[in-house]
């Protein structure tokens, strides 16, 4: 086990408590700096399909944020009528100390509540018309985000100092966070473009051709020749198809289609015809035919995942019926001797 970071005698000395409250109080005041830094820091999503990414674009968000009062040029009211708040002597925080026990204290700090940690009050009568004493006022505007071509998810767009403003505090940053939305047919790996396609086994033996409308609006003309088989899984690459690189538009990735083969429906044709089929496709691999007793046929036949799981069922009840009558019917059990 560990060792103690202080010895058990320790606690019964005043030097102990007050190096706790202290560290504790320090570890207070930076988590607050901390969370004082992030507050200044506005992130904003932004939904944009894949074609925005491909294509480009520019997207108008509309932004409320706070601003320093022109009227009062931030002061919150006339000159000279700001002044520090009594009941905190103008630190914004009051002190108080709680009894923990004999000779220990605990030392609490709390934000004002009568200037609301502002450390200054303005008297009702002198505070500016316009901000009502709060020295910003609420304004709305419009900021152009531009989209560049081949931008990925997540990725962020800075608009510098345009946060909320506070008088005597450098206004801190807007970040756009982009969310790419889901699409129908592509999805994105990289700077590639992955897409799946159904063909049938006539295309898939017989060669076929199809077309594709892409993310700019071209329509891709897509031919694949006789006599090269497409089997199910296939993937094929069209190159220069993908995605634009980012601040490089005219570099693109590639395109890529995974080919699913649907087969035909059974007894799609009759007998005859299926014998003429046959002679067209490859061979039967030969097999031998095993002879004796041991040889066993069987059928195949549709599988059924209900089917199956009620048939465990079945047999996981008898293997229970057995383990309640280990003797067999009516628990006859053998003698031993």
């Amino acid at each position: 086990m560990m060792a103690p970071a202080f010895a058990p005698d320790d606690l019964f000395f005043p030097s102990f408590w007050w190096r706790t409250l202290w560290n504790w109080d320090g570890r207070r005041r930076y988590a607050c700096q901390e969370d004082h830094i992030e507050e200044k820091i506005q992130y904003i999503p932004l939904k944009v399909s894949l074609e925005d990414l491909y294509n480009g674009k520019t997207a108008k968000l509309q932004l409320s944020k706070n601003v320093i009062c022109s009227v009062c040029e931030g002061k919150g009211g006339r000159t000279g009528a700001c002044h520090p708040c009594r009941s905190c002597r103008g630190c914004g925080v009051k002190v108080t100390y709680r009894q923990l026990g004999p000779g220990m204290s605990q030392q609490l700090q709390s934000r004002c509540p009568d200037c609301a940690g502002e450390e200054r009050l303005i008297n009702e009568k002198d505070r500016c018309s316009t901000c009502r004493g709060k020295k910003v006022i609420n304004e709305t505007k419009i900021l152009e985000v531009h989209i560049d071509k081949g931008m990925r998810e997540n990725q962020k767009i800075y608009f510098r100092g345009e946060g909320d403003q506070q008088p005597d505090v450098e206004p801190g940053d807007v970040i756009i966070v982009l969310h790419q939305k889901h699409h129908d047919k592509f999805q994105r790996s990289g700077d590639d473009l992955v897409m799946t396609h159904s063909i049938s086994l006539t295309e898939a033996l017989c060669g076929f051709s199809m077309v594709l409308k892409h993310l700019d609006g071209r329509d891709l003309l897509i031919k694949h020749p006789l006599g090269q088989v497409v089997k199910p899984g296939d993937i094929k690459g069209i190159e220069g198809e993908g995605m634009p690189h980012y601040r490089n538009p005219f570099e693109k990735g590639n395109l890529y289609i995974k080919f699913d083969v649907t087969f035909p429906e059974n007894h799609f044709v009759n007998e005859i015809k299926l014998k003429e089929l046959e002679l067209l496709l490859p061979p039967r691999p030969s097999i031998e035919m095993p002879k004796g007793e041991h040889v066993e046929e069987v059928d195949l036949h549709e599988y059924d995942p209900n089917e199956r799981s009620a048939s465990s069922g079945r047999q996981e009840a008898y293997a229970s019926d057995d383990e309640d009558h280990p003797g067999g019917p009516g628990g006859i059990q053998c003698a031993h001797q």
